[in-house]
C-alpha cells in the first residue's frame, strides 16, 4: 500500500495550511498532515506532540484523522480538545512538548479549516510547511507504533492568564467571544476576576450565527459596542475564530486598533524594560512607532506575519510585538506567542490602574488613513510588481531628503504629508495598499502617489480608492 498523498495546490501557505471542507481540504488530507508533520518531529528527535481544534463542524473529523497520522509516525500523542489556539501553544510549553497542532479555521468563513503548527517552542512556517508536502507527494514517511491521550488543560491554562492580572481597581468589561474558539475559557476566566464582567455569544458554535469571528472589521465590533454603551462598560474585548487576534472598544465607543493596541501596551512594558526593542509590522501607524521612541523604546518594523513576527522577537530578546491585525505578542512575564485572552487580561489589569481606554487611546496624535485595501492582482504578476515599484522609489529618493523608505517588506514610502504602503500577500493573489496621512489634502497626494507607481506598473487602482 502506497503512503504517497497530494494536496491541492492552494493549501501549503506560507503561515499555515488552509482549505475549503470537501473540496479542497479533506480528512485524508489531514491524515497525510499528521504523517508528514510527524515524521519532520520524529526525524528532529521529538517524541511527544499536543493536538488541538477549534469550534468549526469540520475540526472534530480532521484532529481524528491527524492523530491517526501522527500516531503512525511512532510518537505520542497529547490530545486537548476544543479549545482556543494559544491553549494549545501554552500546552506545549507548559508540559515541555516537542511540537504542537491545532486545527483551525482562524477568521476565515465556516466552510473553511486549517492547521496552525509549531516544531519545539518555535512556529513552523514558509519551506517547512511545503517540506509537509514533499513528503507526502514521495510518501517518504517515518512508520512506528505510537499513542494517544486525553487529558484536560483548560484549568492549568486558566490559571496562567490569571496569574498576570495586575489591575488595581475592579471595571466593568464586555467581552465577545464571536461563538469562537474562547467561549469555554472565556466564562471560567470571568468567573474568577474582579469586577462585573459581560460575556457576548461565548457558546461555541461553527455557524458563527451572530456576526463572523473578525475583530477587524468593524461591523464584527457593533453588539460589543452596543454592549459598552448601554451597559457603560469600561471597555470592551472581542476575539477573532480561534483566540490569537484580540479587538478592544473604548468606553466611549471607539475601535481601539491593533497598532493603538501596541502603543498602548508598549507604554508599559517600557517602564519594565527601559530601552528593549519593540515590533510591528510595515502595516502600523507612524504613531506607534513615534510613541515607542518617545517611552525611550527601540522601535522596529518588521514583515506582517505573525510567524515572522514571533521568529523576530526571539531573535531580538524583544518583550512585545504586534500586528495592525490584532495578533500582539507578549514575551514580556509570557512566552511570546499571541493570545488574545492574555491580552485581554493585560489590557483590564492597564485600564484598571492607569486610568480610561480613550484617553491612553488619545495619547496617540489624531491621523487619518485608509484601510487596508485589498485588490487582486496575478500571481505572477504581484511581485514583479512591487520590485518595480520599489525601484523607481528608491531611485526618486537618492535625491530627494523629504522621501524615506523601507523595503523590509513591499515598499513604504515616508513624506512630509505621512507614509504610504504597497505589498504584495504572501497567502493570496492580491496587493495590499494602505497610507495615512495628517490631514485629509495630504491622504489624497498620498493616495496620488500610489496609484501613479500602480499604473506605471501596468495596474489599475482599485475603485474608489
Amino acid at each position: 500500500m502506497t503512503l504517497a498523498h497530494q494536496f491541492h495546490p492552494t493549501v501549503l501557505r506560507e503561515y499555515d495550511i488552509r482549505g475549503i471542507i470537501g473540496k479542497t481540504l479533506t480528512a485524508d488530507d489531514a491524515r497525510a498532515i499528521g504523517r508528514g508533520f510527524g515524521t519532520i518531529v520524529a526525524r528532529a528527535g521529538g517524541r511527544r506532540v499536543a493536538i488541538g481544534y477549534d469550534g468549526r463542524l469540520s475540526s472534530p473529523e480532521l484532529e481524528a484523522a491527524c492523530v491517526e497520522g501522527l500516531v503512525s509516525t511512532g510518537l505520542s500523542v497529547v490530545r486537548i480538545g476544543l479549545g482556543p489556539t494559544p491553549m494549545l501553544y501554552f500546552t506545549v510549553r507548559h508540559m515541555n512538548l516537542d511540537a504542537g497542532v491545532m486545527i483551525t479555521g482562524s477568521h476565515n468563513p465556516p466552510d473553511y479549516n486549517g492547521f496552525k503548527m509549531m516544531l519545539g517552542k518555535a512556529p513552523f512556517f514558509g519551506e517547512q510547511i511545503l517540506q509537509i508536502g514533499k513528503l507526502a507527494a514521495e510518501g517518504d514517511f517515518v512508520t512506528g507504533q505510537g499513542s494517544s491521550e486525553q487529558i484536560d488543560v483548560k484549568d492549568a491554562y486558566v490559571d496562567r492568564l490569571l496569574q498576570d492580572y495586575d489591575g488595581t481597581t475592579p471595571l466593568k468589561c464586555a467581552w465577545d467571544a464571536g461563538n469562537g474558539a474562547t467561549g469555554e475559557i472565556l466564562r471560567r476566566l470571568v468567573a474568577r476576576l474582579p469586577g462585573e464582567h459581560i460575556t457576548l455569544f461565548d457558546e461555541i458554535d461553527g455557524n458563527f450565527p451572530n456576526h463572523h469571528p473578525d475583530p477587524t472589521v468593524p461591523e464584527n465590533l457593533e453588539d460589543i459596542t452596543e454592549t459598552v454603551h448601554k451597559e457603560k462598560c469600561a471597555l470592551g474585548i472581542a476575539f477573532d475564530g480561534d483566540g490569537d487576534r484580540i479587538g478592544a472598544i473604548d468606553e466611549k465607543g471607539r475601535i481601539v486598533w491593533g497598532d493603538q493596541l501596541v502603543a498602548i501596551y508598549a507604554m508599559d512594558v517600557l517602564k519594565d524594560h527601559p530601552g528593549a526593542t519593540i515590533i510591528a509590522d510595515v502595516k502600523a501607524s507612524q504613531t506607534l512607532f513615534d510613541e515607542i521612541e518617545r517611552n525611550g523604546g527601540k522601535p522596529l518594523m518588521w514583515k506582517t506575519g505573525h510567524s515572522l513576527l514571533k521568529a523576530k522577537m526571539a531573535e531580538t530578546g524583544s518583550p512585545l510585538a504586534g500586528e495592525m491585525s490584532g495578533h500582539i505578542f507578549f514575551a514580556d512575564k509570557y512566552y511570546g506567542f499571541d493570545d488574545a485572552l492574555y491580552c485581554g487580561i493585560r489590557l483590564l489589569g492597564l485600564v484598571s490602574r492607569m486610568g480610561p481606554l480613550s484617553a491612553l487611546r488619545d495619547r496617540l496624535p489624531p491621523v487619518l488613513n485608509t484601510p487596508e485595501v485589498r485588490f487582486q492582482v496575478n500571481e505572477e504578476r504581484k511581485f514583479a510588481a512591487i520590485d518595480e515599484i520599489k525601484a523607481r522609489v528608491k531611485a526618486d529618493a537618492a535625491g530627494n531628503p523629504d522621501l524615506q523608505v523601507n523595503d523590509i517588506d513591499g515598499v513604504r514610502v515616508k513624506t512630509p504629508d505621512g507614509w504610504w504602503l504597497l505589498r504584495a500577500s504572501n497567502t493570496q493573489d492580491v496587493l495590499v495598499a494602505r497610507a495615512e496621512a495628517f490631514s485629509e489634502e495630504g491622504l489624497e497626494r498620498l493616495k496620488g502617489f500610489i496609484k501613479e507607481q500602480l499604473k506605471a506598473s501596468g495596474i489599475e487602482a482599485p475603485a474608489g480608492f
